[in-house]
């Protein structure tokens, strides 16, 4: 594939060059498109994940306690990295008593600095990472002109830049290796506006365009990087805590999603190479195509009718 986006980047612009190149790349599309459909009836096996390591960020609570349970009952040696010791003590007690090997830091993880310097102990005392799930973010809810700068620029840094740190930190020894996993938590906030979440969705669609664009320049690397992958998870409304008003018209339906079942999703995606996923997985197409093929008018008279999302409250 490498070798193809390298005849595609010459300078030729020959009219049978470029007959040629757009016959292929009309031949390469339907190929992808099919392949693409054909994974979604039938996945890729599990991968076996036991002895690497997987750094999870946010593991005090909620998911991403969640996935360290999970990574760790698959056999991998998990690092848990999260700005609370207690909580993330907390975690890390529960996977030594059940499983008994796991590693626990507690890092600040939108100073730059502070992540470098995670990046080398954990280099040091567990080796070179090779799942990194950047997990950790807040949630602000309210009205956009209620946010104050403070508010908003903690979470651009938790949410976007933290994610960057993150990747320069772990990334050149996936690279060097051409071995490894990045997974970001993105949001359907990152797939669509909702009320109350003006600088969230933002950040959001930040982290989706992060992980498509570091996608992209990886296959424009030099050196062979296929075996390094992505994952991009797209969650619904989850029982964490960060939700606190959850509006849901039609509970059946679109109910809020325990934090078990949301990392069950997410680890298994990983272990099946998923690129992007929603959690639950039904609203991916529902959002990606059917949202975005219709007028923006027509899609917030459709997102007005379901009345999902979440009431403006104080943190």
């Amino acid at each position: 594939m490498k070798l193809l986006e390298k005849i595609f980047r010459t300078h030729d612009n020959s009219p049978l060059r470029l007959i040629r190149d757009l016959l292929w790349t009309i031949l390469l599309v339907n190929y992808e498109i099919l392949r693409s459909i054909y994974k979604w009836f039938i996945p890729n096996e599990r991968k076996d994940i036991r002895g690497e390591v997987v750094l999870i960020t946010g593991t005090g609570h909620g998911i991403g306690r969640e996935m360290a349970l999970r990574f760790a009952r698959l056999g991998a040696k998990v690092v848990c990295v999260d700005i609370n010791p207690q909580s993330n003590e907390e975690t890390y007690n529960m996977i030594t008593s059940e499983l008994g090997y796991a590693f626990k830091y507690v890092c600040d993880v939108t100073d730059r600095t502070a992540v470098m310097a995670l990046a080398e102990k954990v280099r040091k005392d567990v080796g070179d990472v090779d799942i990194l799930v950047n997990n950790a973010g807040i949630m602000p809810c309210k009205p956009f002109l209620q946010q104050t700068e403070q508010e908003i620029r903690l979470l651009m840094d938790i949410n976007v830049n933290a994610n960057m740190w993150l990747i320069q930190a772990f990334l050149p020894a996936m690279v060097e290796r051409n071995h490894g996993h990045i997974v970001a938590m993105s949001s359907i906030a990152g797939l669509m506006g909702l009320q109350n979440l003006v600088p969230y969705c933002g950040s959001k669609y930040a982290v989706r365009g992060i992980m498509e664009a570091l996608a992209i320049e990886l296959r424009c690397e030099p050196r062979d990087t296929s075996g390094i992958k992505f994952t991009t998870v797209c969650p619904y409304i989850v029982n964490t805590g960060l939700c606190k008003k959850p509006r849901i018209r039609f509970q059946s339906l679109m109910k809020v999603v325990e934090p078990e079942d949301a990392a069950d999703i997410i680890v298994d995606a990983v272990l099946r190479d998923s690129l992007e996923i929603t959690v639950p997985s039904i609203f991916y197409y529902a959002i990606r195509f059917a949202y975005r093929l219709i007028p923006f008018t027509a899609a917030a008279i459709i997102i007005n009718f379901f009345d999902s999302g979440l009431e403006a409250h104080d943190d």
